[in-house]
């Protein structure tokens, strides 16, 4: 396992899961699902099974260093790589290749988001493990493809080239990437057989992902490579953040590169995007809702999503298809059909509130 390292981004903001999810305290940090852990903290009990607690880094925002230390108590300082702004996933992948090259170039990376539901941890394990033993003695780019249960329009898709690998059964070369399609592009998707959920979840040796990075963003690795020309660590990635295009891992190098691999996958993972989607992957009582909180009393109501402080006695009757999620300052009730609106809830609560509420 010694090398083996983990890379947890950890610096999204997550508006969508208003209004618990604020910009001082993202999603990847909060309880959502009630079981007294975090989104973060289960991401790495999981992968620390596989990855010694010293390999792992966690990428995030200069503003979270503080909950990253509180909530991951195993975890030194300098495990905590702090972006000064946000510029999409190719940079954060290559600011922790930065660090791990300086100690293991023998390494093996499993880069993973740190808000995800994974229901199959064992099966989890079971493919990532078997993912580092593919990739760390050939040159391969791998990513974990989820066998779709429906024709979702929220995700990306991956199309495979089938039987293009004969070492692995359940690994394929890859044949494209499509983002987000419409609803018939979906079910076609669905019914073909050859396209998988985006997980967002990659493994790869540090030489295999530099050499991509070479070939594809020279820009991204350049920018990396000039530490020599600031007197500091802080100085040198606030400078380097600030050079770097706003560009995701897929688009600058999975879209672009030959030697991408899925993993054909189903351990029951959930991006867990948005309050619908954690609906569909928790658990319903007799009524079809999914209720976090300890006191809470509902008369007639079906279908609904409601989250409630432990500590808060809630009374709801006559409602169908609601989100109801009380933050202990903020209130939301919207129906479930329409939670897109929620982003836009929170642009206007920013212009008529101010940013203390969101």
């Amino acid at each position: 396992m010694k090398d083996n390292y983990c890379v947890i981004m950890a610096g999204g903001v997550g508006s969508r899961f208003w209004p618990l999810s604020k910009t001082e305290k993202p999603k990847q940090f909060l309880d959502i699902l009630g079981i007294g852990k975090t989104f973060l903290q289960l991401t790495f009990e999981r992968l620390n099974k596989i990855c010694p607690s010293e390999n792992f880094y966690i990428v995030t925002n200069k503003a979270y260093k503080n909950i990253v230390l509180e909530q991951l108590p195993g975890i030194k300082e300098e495990q905590v790589l702090l972006e000064p702004k946000r510029r999409n996933t190719a940079p954060c992948i290559e600011f922790a290749n930065y660090i791990i090259s300086k100690i293991n170039p023998n390494a093996n990376i499993i880069v993973c988001p740190s808000d995800h539901l994974i229901l199959n941890e064992n099966e989890f394990i079971r493919v990532v493990s078997e993912g580092i033993d593919f990739i760390k003695d050939k040159s391969a780019l791998l990513t974990l493809g989820i066998k779709p249960s429906r024709p979702d329009t929220g995700y990306g898709y991956i199309q495979i080239e089938k039987n293009s690998n004969g070492l692995n059964i359940e690994i394929d070369k890859v044949k494209t990437f499509t983002e987000k399609p419409n609803l018939d592009l979906a079910k076609f998707f669905f019914e073909s057989g050859e396209f998988f959920w985006n997980s967002g979840i990659f493994i790869w040796s540090l030489a295999s992902i530099e050499q991509a990075f070479k070939q594809h963003l020279p820009d991204v690795f350049n920018l990396f490579q000039n530490r020599d020309l600031y007197s500091s660590e802080s100085e040198f990635i606030d400078k380097t953040y600030s050079e770097c295009p706003n560009i995701s891992i897929d688009y600058g190098i999975m879209e672009k590169s030959d030697n991408v691999f899925v993993f054909k996958a189903d351990f029951g993972w959930s991006d867990l995007g948005t309050w619908g989607s954690l609906y569909e992957n928790t658990p319903h009582d007799d009524n079809t809702n999914s209720i976090v909180g300890k006191n809470i009393l509902s008369y007639d109501t079906q279908n609904c999503v409601i989250n409630i402080p432990t500590e808060k006695l809630v009374v709801i009757q006559g409602l169908n298809g609601f989100i109801v999620v009380d933050s202990g300052e903020s209130l939301l009730i919207c129906k479930k059909d329409e939670e897109q609106r929620i982003r836009q809830f929170v642009n206007d609560i920013q212009i008529k509130k101010g940013d203390s509420f969101v």
